[in-house]
C-alpha cells in the first residue's frame, strides 16, 4: 500500500499518522487564562526537542470548526504552561479531561483532578503527576488554516517536579515506577513497563 498524503483529506491524513506513529507520549498540559481560570488538556503530538536550551514541544490542532483550543488561547494570553506526564493510574482522569467543555470551565474542577501550585509559572500542575515540567513559551509556529491546522508550541523547561517514588537505585527515574502511558491508534493506549535494552554502539 502507498499513500499520497498530498491527496488525502486532513482528517484521513491525521488518522493514518496516529495509527502509525506509535507509541506517542502524552503531554497533559495545564494553562491559565488572564482571569485566573485554569485549563487542562492532553496532547499526543508531543516530544522533548533540545537539551541546550532544555525545550519541549506539543501540538494542539484546531477544532473541527477551525477554532483554536483553550490551551492555545490561554498560552497566547499568559505565555506559560505545565506539561504533566501521565502514569497509568491517571489514565482515566486524563481521558476525561479530553472532553469538550464550555470555554472557561476548568477540567481540574469538573473531573476532580487535584492541582498543586507551580514554582515559577502561574498555571498549576497536576499534583499526582509523576513528572511535571514548568515551561515558559518560546514560540508558537502555525501550520495550515481551518480545521486540524496545527499550533506547534515550543516551551523552555524552567523547573521539573519529579516524584521521589519514581526514582530508582541509580538516582534516575525508573521506567517501571513511572509507569507512563502512550497513545496508540484509535482508543488504544500502551504502558511503558514493557521494555527491553540494547547497548549503544561506540
Amino acid at each position: 500500500m502507498q499513500l499520497d498524503f498530498s491527496q488525502l483529506r486532513p482528517r484521513d491524513a491525521y488518522g493514518w499518522m496516529i495509527s502509525t506513529i506509535l507509541p506517542r507520549p502524552i503531554a497533559w498540559v495545564s494553562t491559565i487564562a488572564l482571569d485566573g481560570r485554569t485549563n487542562l488538556a492532553p496532547f499526543s503530538f508531543f516530544q522533548g526537542v533540545t537539551a541546550n536550551p532544555p525545550m519541549l514541544m506539543f501540538v494542539p490542532v484546531n477544532t473541527r470548526d477551525g477554532a483554536k483550543k483553550d490551551t492555545v488561547r490561554n498560552i497566547e494570553a499568559v505565555p506559560e504552561f505545565v506539561v504533566n506526564l501521565v502514569s497509568f493510574d491517571l489514565a482515566a482522569q486524563m481521558n476525561d479531561s479530553a472532553a469538550s467543555l464550555p470555554h472557561g470551565e476548568s477540567e481540574f474542577e469538573k473531573f476532580g483532578i487535584a492541582p498543586a501550585p507551580s514554582q515559577r509559572v502561574r498555571p498549576p500542575r497536576v499534583a499526582a503527576a509523576p513528572v511535571a515540567f514548568e515551561c515558559s513559551l518560546e514560540r508558537i509556529v502555525h501550520f495550515g488554516e481551518g480545521p486540524l491546522a496545527a499550533n506547534v508550541i515550543f516551551g523552555r523547561i524552567l523547573v521539573a517536579h519529579v516524584d521521589d517514588r519514581v526514582i530508582g537505585a541509580d538516582g534516575r527515574p525508573d521506567p517501571a515506577k513511572l509507569d507512563l502511558i502512550g497513545r496508540m491508534g484509535g482508543a488504544a493506549f500502551t504502558r511503558t513497563r514493557d521494555a527491553f535494552e540494547l547497548d549503544r554502539p561506540d
